[in-house]
């Protein structure tokens, strides 16, 4: 059997990212080396990683129970808010970045009768769902 998967993103400061994922994003240390540290919310969990294990730009789906709610929460702490919750056939979900260019989808169950919204890309465009 699988354990749990926990997605490793590269970043370029430890400090400065830890301070985003804690103070910013509402997740807590787990623990912290010179190089790598581990932060959670809620059960889910992300390894952070100094200059290795990855790229900038990874993207990142966590299921939350209330997407408008932690949108609320994030736009009074200051969080980069790529794309507000919009409604998709798969969740109704943002878009946060964070300050190495990764994006963090949270997304909670669809809006039933509220109409599908366009997809913000990698590029930053807006367009409709083709996948």
């Amino acid at each position: 059997m699988f354990g749990k998967a926990i997605p490793i993103l590269r970043v370029n400061e430890l400090a400065k990212s830890l301070h985003y994922y804690a103070e910013i994003l509402g997740f807590t240390l787990n623990w912290k080396q010179e190089y790598f540290a581990s932060v959670s919310r809620d059960h889910r969990t992300l390894f952070l990683c100094v200059g290795d294990q990855g790229h900038a730009g990874t993207w990142v789906w966590i299921g939350v129970p209330d997407a408008e709610q932690l949108h609320t929460e994030l736009l009074r702490k200051g969080a980069i808010i790529r794309n507000p919750p919009t409604n998709y056939p798969w969740a109704y979900e943002m878009q946060v970045g964070d300050p190495d260019g990764h994006v963090l989808r949270f997304g909670s169950d669809p809006l039933p009768g509220k109409p599908y919204g366009e997809f913000l890309n990698m590029e930053g465009k807006l367009g409709p769902v083709s996948h």
